[in-house]
């Protein structure tokens, strides 16, 4: 039995600035962040026992209207860079604003969803949470922060902090990402 052909959608999402279909012109502060972005990281907090490598992928796409939807995974490195299992994984979407603000919604499948606020420019967008909703089985998060930032060298930085279980905010995650053909 065979499977069956792809869902082809009538309006496709984009990696892109230059291709179709074109990108809303809210969306220039993110331009940059367009397509898939993969690379390392190192992470950290009180509540775990040892610091830890990391592996990430993001990716941003649009389909022409003033939003990025937002997706990104993470899993374990052993010291040799060999992956463990699979770590953080989110989704969500951007929502940019005339006056450059970004309102961001990302959702985890661990019981976790964030509103973030924060602001687009100069190829950094820094998105501190305005508010944090838990099922109930979720581990207790109070606030995030997520700054990316576009290097001179072409790739992206990924800044995390996190206030959690009890902890206050502070530095979490750091990784260093380039962009994927």
């Amino acid at each position: 039995m065979s499977s069956p052909a792809p869902q082809q959608y009538p309006f496709p999402d984009s990696h892109r600035p230059d291709q179709a279909p074109a990108p809303h012109a809210l969306l220039t502060p993110v331009l940059g962040l367009l397509g898939t972005w993969r690379g390392t990281g190192r992470g950290e907090y009180p509540t775990v026992e040892d610091d830890f490598t990391y592996a990430q992928e993001v990716t941003f796409t649009h389909d022409g209207r003033p939003f990025l939807h937002y997706e990104a995974r993470a899993w374990l490195l052993d010291a040799d860079g060999t992956p463990l299992r699979p770590s953080a994984r989110e989704s969500g979407w951007w929502r940019l604003q005339p006056d450059g603000r970004v309102e961001a919604l990302i959702t985890q499948p661990t019981g976790i969803t964030e509103i973030a606020v924060g602001h687009a420019a100069e190829g950094t967008v820094d998105l501190p949470t305005d508010q944090v909703a838990l099922t109930p089985t979720a581990k207790t998060v109070d606030a995030t922060r997520r700054r990316y930032t576009l290097t001179d060298d072409g790739a992206l930085t990924f800044e995390h902090d996190l206030a959690a279980v009890g902890q206050p905010l502070q530095h979490h995650l750091t990784a260093h990402l380039r962009r994927q053909a």
